[in-house]
């Protein structure tokens, strides 16, 4: 059955980050994307030129007409938008029994904008104590814990003191630090950090500067392999993949910190003409009708 994947976020109008990074991660990733958006945003890759919450009984009716009829198998929430928001979402989201919630507590933009004030930040805490996963960066980690962190060490230590506070998982994402000396090339060490132990997630560091979105992609792919019923390891695992897949696939698009290529370079409906056309419909036929018109 495809996951049914809830995402609450805010839009980027670049389509680098928030709800539309993480639609095209679900779609990707085999799942059905569903959302309440709660900002609108203006930005592109050189920065966020503005920002505007949505009015949080418009989030909430958004969450009611998903919940009531499509059903959720995960939920994932990004940018809030403003803590009277947080507080909504929790109280309703507070109902939901066993519902697996993967909270990215999105605070600063790769661009370095603040998108969530003291206030906001602040709220954060109801939706922690009732998330199966955290997914915090190097900033958002010591900005949350209040201690600083330059290597793996401090890194753990900080994933650590945020999963006993909330009694949840974390991955402590290590995008941010640099170099390593354990490392014989350039990694990002990721911790997925939870009471039975800590797992690390080592990946080649791709240098690029198209990467905007990274955050949101990961954990919107972590929650659709949790919707579809992949433990945590498997689900981060193939999350940690994808979003090396889309790093390695970037189209260089904007002059700044462009979006990565959640199609991987490809075009996926092309890949499933052969697919269709074995059930009698002659698609191949049809789209190269459409191109002949382009």
């Amino acid at each position: 059955m495809t996951p049914r994947i809830l995402i609450i976020a805010g839009s980027d109008s670049g389509g680098g980050a928030g709800i539309q990074a993480d639609i095209k991660t679900v779609t990707m990733m085999g799942g059905h994307a569903m959302t309440a958006i709660t900002a609108i945003t203006a930005q592109n890759t050189l920065g966020v030129q503005g920002v505007h919450p949505i009015p949080t009984a418009v989030v909430i009716e958004q969450i009611e007409s998903v919940l009531s009829d499509l059903g959720v198998d995960a939920i994932k929430i990004g940018m809030i938008g403003s803590p009277q928001t947080a507080h909504a979402v929790a109280d309703r989201l507070a109902g939901l029994r066993d519902m697996p919630i993967i909270f990215d507590p999105v605070m600063v933009a790769t661009s370095g904008a603040l998108l969530a004030d003291k206030a906001t930040v602040a709220a954060f805490e109801r939706l922690m104590g009732m998330a199966l996963l955290i997914t915090p960066n190097v900033p958002e980690l010591a900005m949350l814990t209040g201690t600083p962190i330059e290597d793996i060490d401090a890194l753990e230590a900080a994933g650590n003191i945020l999963a006993r506070r909330y009694g949840c998982a974390v991955l402590a994402k290590g995008g941010h630090l640099g170099d390593q000396p354990q490392d014989d090339a350039p990694s990002v060490h990721d911790l997925l950090i939870r009471a039975s132990g800590v797992s690390e997630y080592r990946m080649p560091r791709i240098e690029t500067r198209h990467s905007h979105g990274t955050g949101c992609t990961l954990a919107s792919a972590i929650a659709t392999g949790i919707g579809r019923g992949l433990t945590m390891e498997n689900a981060v695992d193939r999350a940690e993949a994808f979003v090396a897949g889309a790093l390695f696939n970037a189209p260089q698009f904007g002059a700044g910190h462009g979006p990565m290529g959640h199609a991987m370079g490809t075009t996926p409906f092309y890949h499933t003409l052969a697919s269709v056309n074995e059930q009698g419909f002659d698609a191949t036929a049809l789209a190269a009708q459409w191109d002949d018109r382009a």
